[in-house]
This record gives structure tokens, sequence and C-alpha cells, in this order.
């Protein structure tokens, strides 16, 4: 048996909830300072239905993350040896994200065939920026963690941006709570 047979379900799982966490928020970030997000989201096409993003809950959406990082290691197990234990594996769950998670969602997603299709809405080639890369980082960045579990500076470096993730959050709510 090899090592990515290896992998637990458990210990699959958290990397993914670490890295899908900490990409979501370090590329949620890059999009709202540089792709105008704030001006973006106000629009009159987007304003009836996207949270401003000064709402609490836009503000603490890095909190309910790791939710979905279950559901995505949840995915990945069964497929584990497709993905990780083959020399281009990032490539594939990168695609898989793209084409399961981007283009062919089930509901009428903003930049989806379905959405495409049946809204209205503008395709935004910044939100495909945004979604596009975040799977790239989510991919290659698991991908690296599952192939090289013996690397320690890794485990310790998603911890802690992990745990500041988490922190930011949860101190901003705090601080807007305060004053």
């Amino acid at each position: 048996m090899n090592e990515i047979q290896q992998t637990g379900i458990v210990q699959l799982t958290l990397k993914t909830i670490i890295v899908h966490t900490v990409t979501y928020m370090f590329i949620g970030l890059f999009a709202l300072l540089f792709l105008n997000y704030s001006e973006g989201f106000a629009a009159p096409e987007l304003a009836c239905w996207m949270r401003q993003t000064n709402d609490p809950l836009v503000m603490i959406g890095p909190l309910f993350q790791p939710i979905r990082g279950v559901i995505f290691g949840l995915a990945f197990f069964p497929i584990r040896e497709t993905i990780f234990g083959k020399k281009r594996g990032w490539l594939v769950l990168w695609w898989l994200l793209i084409a399961l998670g981007i283009l062919s969602t089930f509901g009428p997603a903003p930049g989806s065939v379905e959405g495409m299709v049946y809204t209205i809405l503008p395709i935004s080639i910044t939100t495909y920026l945004e979604i596009t890369l975040q799977a790239l980082l989510l991919s290659a960045l698991l991908y690296y963690w599952v192939n090289n579990p013996g690397k320690k500076w890794l485990n310790w470096m998603l911890g802690i941006a992990f745990f500041i993730v988490i922190l930011l959050p949860i101190l901003g709510l705090l601080s807007g709570s305060i004053s």
C-alpha cells in the first residue's frame, strides 16, 4: 500500500479544510483590494442579491470555509489516488474544481453555463480570475502538502496561517460590536 492509499480521510479532510480556508481568505482579500468588489457588489445588477462588502456576514465569511473544506475533503478522498498519486494530479484537481464547481454548477451561478443561460448577470473576467486562481492555489498547495507529509515547516506555516485567518474575522466582529 503506497503513502497516498494510506492517507486517511481525517488527515486529508483536515489538510483540505486548512488549505481551502487559507487560500479562500488570501484570494478573497486580493479580490476585495484589487478587483474593486465594493463597487461591483453595489452595482444594481448585483446589489439585489449580493451582500455588501461591509456586511458583518461577509466579514465573517472565512469562518464558514472549514465547512466547505470538509465537503471538498470528503469529495477528494475517494479519488485521492487519481489526484495525489499522479505526477500532474494537481492539474486534474484544478480541472475538476473548475468543471464541477465553476462551469457546471447545477444552479444558475454567475459564470456557470446555467448562469449564462438563465440569468441576465454580466459575465465578469475578474470573477473568473478570482475563482480560478483560488482553485489553482487550493489544488497546487493541497497536492504538494499531501505528497510531502514530512515537511514540518509546511505544517507549521499552514497551521499558523489558518489560525490567523480564523482569528481575524472574530477580532473584526468583536471590535465592531464594541464600538
